[in-house]
């Protein structure tokens, strides 16, 4: 790993925390990547197809391992978007209010020397508790998930929102699931624990 730069594809300011708990030194790159997706594309291909996508559009100029991730949220088979507004939040959150809603999570790690990338799906499943217009419209209030897949954010008072959390690492409800991430670094040869 010495050789090597690590390398996050994204401006994210929560996966770039979620990257500091691995005590690695990296740096950051706004990759270049068309999101739309695909006809009749799954949500499960098209976070691991993005995932790739922004792993591989880093320009470079060293030998680097690049780190993309991508995230959906599906309520009832249907993609959820970042809401945008407070209307728009107040309506996802109410569409979810008891129901259980599954996130996907594409994670590649492009290897610049050898031109491999490696890639993992994570899936995480949140139980919404009952909730009222006036619980959602305080918690909407209170932390404006306006970019939040979901209109939440989980490592906030969004956990609040909750019955139960369903998932492997709870750092993939937030955009990177870095038990994935451990094991694909180790793969191409970094090792994180020394």
């Amino acid at each position: 790993m010495e050789n090597y730069q690590l390398v996050l594809a994204s401006t994210s300011p929560f996966r770039q925390q979620l990257l500091e708990k691995l005590s690695l030194p990296f740096t950051t790159q706004s990759p270049i990547c068309d999101e739309t997706p695909l006809p009749s594309e799954s949500p499960q291909d098209l976070v691991l197809r993005l995932a790739q996508t922004k792993a591989e559009s880093c320009s470079l100029t060293q030998p680097s391992l690049v780190i993309g991730s991508d995230q959906v949220c599906v309520i009832g088979g249907e993609i959820v978007g970042k809401p945008l507004s407070r209307e728009q939040a107040i309506q996802q959150l109410l569409s979810q209010s008891g129901k259980s809603i599954d996130f996907y999570t594409g994670l590649a790690v492009f290897n610049s020397q050898t031109g491999q990338t490696l890639s993992k799906l994570d899936t995480f499943r949140v139980h919404f508790r009952q909730l009222s217009q006036a619980q959602i419209e305080y918690y909407v209030d209170v932390e404006q998930p306006f970019y939040c897949a979901g209109s939440f954010k989980s490592e906030g008072l969004g956990i609040a929102l909750f019955e139960r959390l369903e998932g492997k690492d709870p750092n993939t409800l937030i955009g990177l699931p870095l038990i994935d991430l451990v094991d694909i670094l180790e793969k191409h040869g970094c090792k994180v624990l020394g």
